[in-house]
């Protein structure tokens, strides 16, 4: 078990998914409003999807920041300054008077996403131990459903509000987890692992008493061997490579590293899960079902998510990382072909159709949970130290370009082929689930500094294993 006190920094850390969750949520109602329809009179297919990709390029920019600060910064410092970007961008969106104003400021409010998704995950994972690092990394998607939710149900409240606040009000709630996690990140612990790859080293020692410790000599010792084992590793990689902006592309195993990230966090939105998040309002209403019904829809299978990802997160270190992958990739191919196949024989009449496709999404989301935890835990736990910042960064990079290309390209796929837009991401999920079964390596159980042996650097685990001989030799000597 962690300490309580580590299990709540990581929670707090989380609520940089909670932005992100609730802004996939308040845009899906948003943009189905009437008001904010009548508003902006009528927007065309383009600039919907102009409203909702400004996010994801704001996002991309972010990640893009962090690969310069992150490891400058450090991790503390780069939650507030993320957190700050988020309130700035938030409240332009709820002031907004024109359709370029709201543009800018989704995409500044994406800028803060980008960051904060690329940080929180190994920020949590740097502070915990191996054995629930997958939880407390993973903890970012649960807080996403948590924003999702809100932003649907608060959506789904203000529907029946007749003026612009039903509308800007859900915008504008965007700002308060902003300040809630600008104004406690600074009473958490900094990354050890951080503080060690600064050379702070008795920092680095005194942290990990506070995270781990619980004043036992059992634990004691654990905690020393702990920091033994990081620093030895840290220099291990320092003499063993050269570490420069191009080693995560010219070393072979952290080139494979870097594939295998940006590979799972490609499948998040290779999956689809995004075209129906943000596009819920309008697929529902090709099913004829009223804009009230289907932000009531949305809203329980989001309430739904809250459930899947404790379950998720609670099997994640029993279970590992990759079976679960494989098997959620499966179910959403699924869920997704059935809803394909029976949109072209739709029957308006029918209503058994209808509910069965309505279910199917909920199938959908309940496999997609598994997809959802583990793309932000993978890459935040498979890089050394010196890297991950820039490692973690680019996968969510990825993540965030994809989303951008099918948040601008869905609403007119959707307008011209339907459910068709489907088959496209059934045949993703199946390429993605084979590709976890034979590519990915198995990362439950082992310690951030284990990874060098299960990734294939030999170089670094016999510089490890040599400078503890050396230190065995001298105590023996002395």
């Amino acid at each position: 078990m962690t300490k309580i006190s580590t299990l709540l920094s990581a929670v707090f850390l989380a609520i940089g998914g909670f932005l992100f969750g609730y802004d996939s949520g308040i845009i899906t109602s948003t943009i189905g409003q009437p008001e904010f329809i009548k508003y902006f009179s009528n927007p065309n297919d383009n600039t919907t999807g102009g409203v909702v990709s400004a996010f994801q390029g704001g996002a991309i920019l972010g990640t893009i920041i962090n690969i310069f600060t992150g490891d400058r910064l450090g991790r503390k410092h780069s939650v507030f300054f993320g957190a700050c970007v988020s309130c700035f961008g938030c409240a332009l969106q709820a002031g907004s008077v024109n359709m370029t104003m709201l543009i800018i400021g989704r995409f500044i409010a994406g800028i803060a996403v980008g960051m904060l998704t690329s940080i929180v995950p190994m920020y949590a994972g740097e502070m915990a131990e191996s054995s629930t690092r997958g939880m407390m990394s993973g903890l970012l998607q649960w807080m996403l459903s948590w924003g999702y939710l809100i932003a649907q149900w608060l959506g789904y409240g203000c529907s029946y509000v007749e003026s612009s606040f039903q509308w800007r009000f859900p915008l504008a709630f965007q700002c308060f987890p902003g300040l809630i996690l600008a104004s406690g990140v600074w009473f958490l612990n900094e990354s050890p692992r951080w503080l060690m790859e600064k050379d702070r080293h008795d920092e680095a020692l005194a942290t990990l008493q506070r995270l781990h410790g619980d004043g036992t000599p059992e634990k004691d010792q654990y905690i020393e061997l702990e920091f033994q084992e990081i620093r030895q590793t840290i220099e291990a990689e320092r003499t063993s490579t050269k570490i420069t902006w191009s080693s995560i592309i010219t070393k072979p195993s952290w080139r494979r590293r870097l594939a295998l990230g940006c590979a799972v966090q490609a499948f998040g939105p290779l999956s689809g899960v995004n075209v129906i998040n943000y596009y819920g309002t309008r697929i529902y209403s090709s099913l004829g079902i009223d804009t009230h019904t289907s932000l009531m829809i949305i809203g329980i299978s989001g309430a739904l998510s809250i459930v899947y990802c404790t379950a998720g997160l609670y099997l994640l270190e029993r279970v590992g990382r990759i079976k679960p992958l494989i098997i959620g990739s499966a179910g959403m191919a699924a869920a997704l072909v059935c809803n394909a196949a029976m949109s072209q024989h739709y029957s308006e009449s029918n209503s058994n159709q209808l509910r069965a496709m309505v279910a199917m999404n909920f199938v959908f989301s309940f496999f997609y949970t598994f997809i959802g935890i583990i793309s932000w835990v993978y890459p935040a736990e498979i890089f050394p130290v010196d890297i991950r910042n820039q490692g973690n960064s680019i996968t969510t990079f990825t993540n965030w370009s994809i989303n951008l290309i099918f948040a601008q390209i869905s609403p007119t796929a959707l307008s011209n082929i339907g459910f068709r837009y489907f088959y496209v991401f059934f045949a993703l999920n199946v390429v993605a689930g084979i590709s976890y079964f034979l590519f990915f390596p198995e990362t439950k159980g082992k310690t951030l500094e284990q990874m060098d042996s299960l990734f294939g650097d030999h170089d670094i685990s016999e510089a490890i294993k040599e400078k503890a001989t050396g230190e065995a030799a001298i105590e023996h000597i002395e």
